[in-house]
């Protein structure tokens, strides 16, 4: 029994069955390792599901590490709720990635999926009401189990229930797509927890706004304190039962200290290395990210390509170092992402190229000493989602570049409300106005993009994990909970 306990479809190890029947155990990174760090191991559990087939045989075979309990959730039924609702259905709605003349459609194979949904959520509340102490704290992590709180609530009232958001909340009009009965049970699972979390005041307003929906099931009103940016508090109603509960806002930082340290290792060292001896002395724009479609990688090599197009005095003198570690390539529209980002840079490569200077340098594999490397030798960084939850390279970058970088910041970006002052910001689908700010942030005076940088780092090493983690674990506690 526990009296902190963590939720989360990945866990904070893994493993691998090697061909001689071992298994081998991979540790893993992150806020949500770091954060739990600060709480006693004997005193907290980790429950996640089992993703591969190590994760399953490790299960079976009854070996965990401490502080950990991994779910064998059936193949099938997490196949549908992991990728055929989390990552088919709330992604796209929250991220307004959906394609709308063609999806979504909710059709009787969706209604099959949801109900492994269902399935996938139930597991956990039971697993987490069969661990935790009387009264204990409960944080449970993102849109794979949104079911959750409401589920947990009716099985251990007794408990202290937060859940945190870490991508965007769609907007009320994106959300009356869904089905009414679907919507009305994923807000009332919701607003089982006592603290829901989002990473800035434009997701957890929309939250709110969208909760005000009248349905058969309830009805909901909400506020925000007057002069409180940061937190709202939202009554819901159904039948006889009455919730309350508190909207709060956490920007997730960065742990300035650790990740400058992990980027000057020997391992990153030599990834520098290499790369300074293909950029020359050139000037760089970095970007980082997955080949997730709400990321904008192709509208950003697009602005490059207009960059070197309307301002030839760029030919020969900027690199752009471009990481797109491939994303969910098990589902065909990713697949096809990938392959126009690549098929993107050679273009421009084509295009502009010579014999002694490659414009794009792009990886696609996931390096992270490459990418660490990248940072440090970065002048711009590039950081242009269409909406993103809060975006932790924007914030990575200032942390770890040596010269200093001046940041291209797109406003769908989580990152925005806190960064905006300092960087340089577009809107997400502007190609041009991104092409002139790439050029603003290339020219601009050393003395002014290093001036800028500390201030961006500033901000963003304001709440590094461990301090991120335990607000929210205090606040469901009601240790800290505002008046």
């Amino acid at each position: 029994m526990a009296s902190v306990l963590v939720a989360s479809n990945r866990g904070p190890v893994s493993y691998a069955l090697a061909a001689d029947g071992t298994l081998g155990a991979r540790r893993g990174g992150g806020g949500l390792v770091s954060g739990l760090s600060a709480v006693s191991s004997e005193d907290s559990v980790w429950v996640c599901a089992a993703l591969g087939d190590g994760d399953r045989e490790a299960v079976r075979r009854g070996v965990s590490e401490p502080g950990v309990r991994m779910l064998d959730i059936d193949p099938e039924v997490y196949a549908d709720a992991y990728n055929g609702i989390a990552n088919s259905v709330l992604w796209f709605l929250h991220h307004h990635l959906w394609d709308v003349p063609r999806e979504p459609v909710f059709d009787a194979d969706f209604r099959r999926r949801w109900e492994s949904y269902r399935g996938y959520n139930r597991a956990f509340a039971e697993a987490l009401a069969a661990g935790a102490d009387e009264g204990a704290a409960v944080l449970v992590q993102d849109y794979h189990l949104a079911l959750v709180p409401g589920m947990l609530r009716e099985l251990r009232p007794d408990l202290r229930i937060g859940h945190f958001t870490h991508t965007p909340w769609a907007s009320p009009e994106t959300m009356r797509m869904l089905p009414e009965d679907i919507r009305e049970e994923l807000l009332w699972g919701m607003l089982g927890a006592d603290e829901l979390g989002f990473h800035t005041w434009a997701w957890g307003s929309s939250f709110i706004a969208g909760a005000h929906l009248d349905s058969a099931g309830g009805t909901a009103d909400g506020s925000m304190p007057s002069g409180d940016p940061w937190h709202g508090v939202l009554h819901r109603r159904a039948g006889g039962e009455r919730r309350r509960t508190r909207v709060q806002v956490y920007p997730l930082g960065v742990d300035g200290d650790d990740l400058r340290s992990l980027a000057h290792t020997p391992e990153v060292d030599d990834r520098l290395a290499a790369l300074r001896a293909e950029v020359g002395d050139r000037m760089t724009i970095v970007r980082v990210d997955r080949t997730e479609l709400s990321k904008n990688i192709v509208r950003g090599l697009l602005a490059y390509r207009e960059l070197l197009q309307e301002r030839p005095e760029w030919r020969g003198r900027v690199v752009h170092l471009a990481s797109a570690y491939p994303s969910r390539q098990d589902l065909e529209v990713y697949r096809a992402y990938t392959a126009s980002v690549a098929e993107l840079a050679e273009e421009i490569n084509r295009e502009f190229g010579t014999d002694d200077w490659r414009p794009v340098l792009l990886s696609v594999k996931d390096d992270f000493p490459r990418s660490l490397a990248a940072y440090r030798l970065a002048d711009v960084a590039l950081i242009n989602p269409v909406r993103d939850g809060m975006n932790l390279v924007a914030k990575e970058i200032p942390v770890v570049s040596e010269a200093g970088c001046a940041l291209v910041l797109s406003t769908g970006a989580g990152a925005y409300e806190e960064l905006r002052e300092d960087a340089l910001t577009v809107n997400a689908y502007d190609v041009s106005e991104t092409a002139r700010a790439l050029h603003r942030a290339l020219t601009m005076p050393p003395a002014e993009r290093a001036d800028r940088s500390k201030r961006l780092a500033t901000a963003a090493t304001a709440l590094p994990p461990q301090r991120w983690f335990l607000d929210q674990l205090n606040a469901v506690r009601g240790e800290t909970a505002p008046e």
